[in-house]
C-alpha cells in the first residue's frame, strides 16, 4: 500500500514538473515573441522617422526643384555655392569674389544655386547657422534672398558667440525691403528650419564637408579667386 502511494506521489511530482516546464517554455516563447515585435516596431518607426526627417520640409519661393538651394540667374553654366552664414572664410569669399558672381549672373552666363548650410552650429550658443539659414528662406519667400544674404555676411557675428538675435535678423530683413511683420513671423516661427536641415543633409550627401565650397557644372573649384571663377565658367560654357 505504501509503495503504491509512493508511486502516485512520484507520478504527481513528475506531472507537476512537466507542467512547470511547459509553463516556463510558454513564458519564454511569449517573451521572445514580444521582443521580436518590439524590435520590428522599432525598426519600422525609425524608418518612418528617418524618411520624414529627410523628405518633410517646406521650401521657399525661388528654391530649385530638389529644394537644396535658392536658384538665381538663367545662364547655361550652373554654379553651386555652399556657404554657412557663420563661416569667416565665406565672408572673405563674398568680399573678394561675390561681385564677380553677381556680374556673371547679370551677364546671363551662369545660374547660381545658393546652398545656405548649417554646418557651424557647434560654434554658436544659439544654433545661429540654422537660424540664419532659415531666415534666408524667409527672405527668399519675400523675394530678397540675395540682398539679405549680402547683409548677413556684412554683419557676420564672431564664432563662439550667440550670433545675431532673431530681432536683429528681422531688422536686417526690414532694412533690405522685406515686410517686417511677415518676415518677422516667418523668422520667429522657424518656418524654414526644416528646409535648412534638408539643405544641410543633402549637401553632406553630395560630399560637401566644408564652406565655402564652389562647384561649376558639378566639378569642385579649387581656385575661388575672381579670375579662377571666370576661367572655370568660360571653360564650362564652351
Amino acid at each position: 500500500m505504501s509503495s503504491r502511494k509512493g508511486q502516485k506521489n512520484a507520478a504527481r511530482v513528475v506531472r507537476q514538473q512537466i507542467a512547470r516546464e511547459k509553463r516556463r517554455t510558454r513564458t519564454i516563447i511569449t517573451s521572445i515573441a514580444a521582443v521580436v515585435v518590439l524590435v520590428i516596431a522599432g525598426l519600422i518607426g525609425w524608418a518612418v522617422y528617418s524618411s520624414q526627417k529627410s523628405t518633410t520640409y517646406t521650401a521657399p519661393t525661388g528654391a530649385n526643384h530638389t529644394g537644396t538651394g535658392i536658384l538665381i540667374g538663367q545662364g547655361k553654366v550652373t554654379v553651386d555655392l555652399y556657404e554657412d552664414y557663420l563661416c569667416p572664410v565665406c565672408k572673405q569669399f563674398q568680399e573678394t569674389s561675390g561681385p564677380t558672381i553677381n556680374q556673371l549672373i547679370t551677364d546671363g552666363k551662369v545660374q547660381v544655386v545658393f546652398h545656405p548650410v548649417a554646418f557651424l552650429n557647434r560654434f554658436s550658443t544659439t544654433e545661429y547657422s540654422t537660424r540664419a539659414s532659415a531666415a534666408s528662406g524667409c527672405a527668399a519667400q519675400g523675394g530678397k534672398f540675395k540682398e539679405f544674404t549680402d547683409q548677413l555676411f556684412a554683419k557676420q557675428p564672431p564664432e563662439n558667440s550667440a550670433g545675431l538675435s532673431d530681432d536683429e535678423l528681422i531688422d536686417i530683413g526690414a532694412g533690405v525691403g522685406l515686410n517686417r511683420d511677415d518676415f518677422g513671423s516667418c523668422v520667429k516661427d522657424g518656418t524654414y528650419k526644416s528646409w535648412t536641415a534638408h539643405v544641410t543633409d543633402e549637401a553632406s550627401k553630395a560630399g560637401v564637408t566644408g564652406t565655402p565650397t564652389i562647384k561649376v557644372n558639378g566639378q569642385d573649384l579649387q581656385d575661388r579667386s575672381p579670375d579662377g571663377i571666370k576661367a572655370a565658367v568660360e571653360a564650362a560654357g564652351k
